[in-house]
């Protein structure tokens, strides 16, 4: 699903966790991509990777005429391509373009621009109403599960007292060791984990 990210990724230095290709959203790009089905689709490409307007639609129940319009407004804002070597009829394949997306907080303050500042809020509202949708969809499907992988999630929330440059600090640190999992070897058993963060404030007192 789409990812949410604080800053631009910094060049890889040696011996560090590798970065995925991201794209960072400008406020041209985060207006072409702030609508809830292109943003899943966009999700469903980088996660399950190439796939055709009709394979989608179906993913999706949506039309196919909806998943093929959007596809061309996805690929006119550079966030996804045509996929060499897939099929061989008339059907286009599509493949994502970045592996995740890095949000600039600002254009959510633009006061010179309301439009941009309204496909920001629809972006982050459609995230959080995806990962909801995703946890509630694990918790029904669970028990079909085997015991090892339902042992092996985490459903938890913290309470720190943290200054911005502390919560920004280990926002970057939890990225950090997610990344460093990225490329380990495939081992027999492995399945595709997500793995949501949410940090912010509230108002309150004492953790």
């Amino acid at each position: 699903m789409p990812e949410k990210n604080a800053e631009t990724p910094k060049p890889q230095q040696p011996n560090e966790p590798k970065q995925p290709a991201v794209r960072t959203l400008d406020a041209r790009s985060l207006r072409g991509l702030a609508h809830p089905l292109r943003m899943r689709m966009l999700a469903a490409l980088r996660h399950e990777g190439p796939a055709t307007a009709s394979q989608l639609a179906e993913r999706l129940g949506e039309s196919s005429g909806a998943t093929s319009y959007h596809l061309r407004q996805l690929a006119a804002h550079g966030f996804v391509e045509d996929a060499p070597g897939h099929g061989k009829g008339r059907e286009r394949w599509w493949q994502a373009v970045h592996q995740g997306t890095a949000f600039d907080e600002t254009l959510m303050y633009d006061e010179s621009d309301p439009e941009t500042r309204g496909a920001a809020d629809a972006f982050l509202h459609e995230i959080a109403t995806i990962h909801t949708q995703e946890l509630s969809t694990w918790l029904g499907d669970s028990h079909n599960w085997p015991r090892e992988w339902r042992a092996a999630t985490d459903l938890s929330d913290h309470t720190l007292r943290l200054t911005p440059a502390q919560a920004t600090e280990l926002i970057h640190k939890m990225h950090d060791l997610v990344n460093s999992y990225r490329d380990l070897p495939q081992a027999e058993g492995t399945e595709t984990v997500r793995v949501h963060t949410h940090a912010f404030p509230r108002h309150g007192g004492a953790a």
